[in-house]
């Protein structure tokens, strides 16, 4: 059985943080927009939780209602016997807070503020292929409905839109269906994470640069990749961890099994006890540094995840994709409203040209930083000789989060964005 055709101004499909976002910037702006997500709400997704005061900048753009969240003051650093505590810079541009929330939650507020907005959710739809005119273009696509175990129910539907936007994020099964594979130069890596209740209270995020545990014969042992802990409101932590494609170690570690030497290793610091209610410790791929492109071609637009857009300084990918979504929205409420097809395809085109511009000198730094933590004598001279030097870490957390002014500001700012601008825009 197939519905009536839907039509709209533009199709979202993947209403995670940056496709709600769209959808509910599009909306505000008087666009008639359909957001489809295979899941109903709510539902998780692997990430850290993490969201640095640039995340929150976009949170409070939108207008989402954070009151009660987990807010954060800053970054805790531990590597090579050290101990940093850093609190978030202060800036015109950007708020001195963070904040943590489960993707549980962020998720589902967003969604529900597209809504709010006036965008219209189809929740259980999973889109299946691309519609194409005569020309080549997507205009459209084509999706099954699922039950609330997620079985197709022989139902189908199809969506017309002048623009569709794919956020179904690392796998973009639309955006390969479009014809944009992942690009082999780009920085990958795989996290791993789970929740835990603990005693402690916190309001600083905490990084790991070394992840250490005991052997069966009870020596120390260091064990590949870099460790978070991220305290929510509800006396719960998100934990987990990440190892670059860069490292020797990927693709041959059991990566579940470190995580859980190394919580174990962590003792009474934190108390650790598994919420077993939230599941299991599970992984998830990070596409880094733009690893499909391009972001703009044929009707399709690519945001978030689906783009690659996430920072190969810190695996951080939340900020980014609300940030696409603002200029995506913006991009094609002005592109909407050229009369022709071509001119319409021009404007659009400028979306690719601004997030470039904006994010890729910087995704370049990135991914050579990235190549060069990759190699284990290089991180540890840094963490033993980097870390003591307050003053560089300020700078590097400056840098690692992308807070600097974009205009102005101090030396320090000043230095992060002419690196930027100096590094390939690739």
């Amino acid at each position: 059985m197939t519905d009536a055709t839907e039509s709209a101004d533009v199709i979202v499909v993947g209403a995670g943080p940056g496709g709600s976002a769209t959808a509910a910037n599009l909306a505000a702006a008087g666009r008639h927009v359909l957001l489809l997500d295979k899941a109903a709400f709510p539902r998780d997704k692997i990430c850290g939780d993490g969201l640095t005061p640039r995340a929150v900048r976009e949170l409070i753009h939108l207008g989402v209602d954070t009151t009660g969240w987990q807010r954060t003051k800053g970054l805790r650093i531990l590597g090579g016997g050290h101990t940093l505590t850093l609190d978030w810079p202060t800036t015109d541009h950007f708020p001195a807070y963070g904040m943590v929330r489960t993707r549980a939650q962020l998720d589902e507020a967003i969604a529900r503020h597209a809504q709010t907005r006036g965008a219209k959710l189809h929740e259980r739809t999973s889109v299946t292929a691309p519609i194409r005119d005569d020309s080549g273009r997507v205009n459209g696509v084509t999706a099954k409905v699922l039950d609330d175990r997620g079985r197709a129910t022989g139902e189908t539907r199809t969506f017309h839109a002048p623009v569709v936007i794919a956020s179904d994020g690392v796998s973009s099964r639309l955006a390969v269906a479009a014809g944009r594979p992942k690009r082999a130069d780009r920085v990958m890596a795989t996290a791993v994470r789970a929740y835990y209740d603990t005693p402690r209270r916190d309001d600083y995020l905490e990084s790991h640069l070394e992840l250490w545990t005991t052997d069966d014969n009870g020596r120390r042992m260091l064990m590949p990749g870099y460790g978070w802990i991220f305290p929510l409101e509800d006396g719960r932590a998100n934990v987990g961890l990440g190892i670059l494609d860069t490292s020797a170690a990927y693709g041959n570690t059991d990566y579940k099994d470190v995580m859980r030497r190394w919580v174990e290793d962590l003792g009474d610091s934190w108390s650790f006890t598994h919420d077993e209610s939230a599941g299991p410790i599970r992984g998830a791929a990070l596409p880094m540094g733009f690893n499909r492109t391009p972001l703009y071609a044929d009707g399709l637009l690519l945001v978030g995840d689906a783009g690659g857009m996430v920072n190969p300084f810190n695996g951080e990918g939340i900020d980014y994709a609300l940030e696409a979504a603002r200029v995506g929205a913006e991009v094609i409420v002005q592109a909407l409203a050229r009369p022709t097809i071509a001119e319409r395809d021009r404007v659009l085109h400028g979306y690719t040209t601004v997030m470039k511009d904006e994010l890729g000198g910087y995704f370049t730094l990135g991914r050579w930083f990235a190549h060069a933590i990759g190699h284990p004598e290089v991180m540890r001279l840094a963490t033993k000789y980097g870390l003591p030097r307050t003053a560089l870490m300020r700078l590097l957390l400056k840098i690692m989060a992308n807070l600097a002014e974009p205009r102005g500001g101090h030396a320090d700012d000043r230095l992060v964005n002419a690196m930027s601008r100096l590094a390939p825009n690739a």
